[in-house]
């Protein structure tokens, strides 16, 4: 049975970002009509930590809600954990309705290259210093470092559009999760 959602707002405008939530809703629901918001992450450009990637990924997705007439709506969230010399990407999905259920997804860690690390605490965003290394522009916006980093065999938008799909389980089974926000 497809979800009732016939608005969606997703805190971004990022394309990735925005095909992962279309791609998704596109299955689970049909009708729905996506509206990119642009929304501040409240965590800055490159969110350090699990904590700040979740929080990243509720912030926008409650911007948007707050900000358009939708009846659901996503902030997806991307950012780094810096683990002794290591530095792991990672992702985030919540996604919130008008009345207040809430879904949240995440996925694990993908080890990034020492000179990202090495790069990240330095204070840089990743986005940058993966354009740098492999000479690209404008790559978070596209493939992403997951995308370049395996070849293309999956990309930004893909790793999202999985978190979207998860994200969405409370709503797809409400009697299995109850109203929990």
């Amino acid at each position: 049975m497809p979800l009732p959602f016939r608005t969606a707002a997703i805190g971004s405008t990022n394309p990735a970002k925005v095909e992962a939530v279309r791609r998704i809703l596109g299955q689970l629901a049909p009708a729905c009509a996506v509206e990119p918001i642009d929304v501040p992450s409240g965590v800055g450009a490159m969110p350090l930590g699990e904590a700040a990637v979740r929080a990243g990924a509720n912030a926008r997705a409650r911007a948007a809600l707050e900000r358009s007439g939708a009846d659901v709506a996503f902030g997806l969230e991307g950012g780094a954990i810096l683990d002794g010399d290591n530095a792991w990407l990672t992702g985030y999905v919540v996604a919130i309705t008008r009345d207040g259920r809430l879904g949240e997804a995440a996925w694990g860690r993908m080890l990034l290259p020492r000179v990202a690390a090495e790069r990240l605490r330095g204070g840089e965003e990743l986005g940058d210093i993966i354009d740098d290394v492999f000479k690209r522009r404008d790559s978070k916006r596209q493939a992403g470092a997951i995308g370049i980093l395996t070849g293309g065999a999956m990309s930004r938008t893909d790793a999202f559009a999985y978190l979207v799909a998860m994200a969405c389980a409370p709503f797809l089974h409400p009697n299995l999760y109850g109203n929990a926000s």
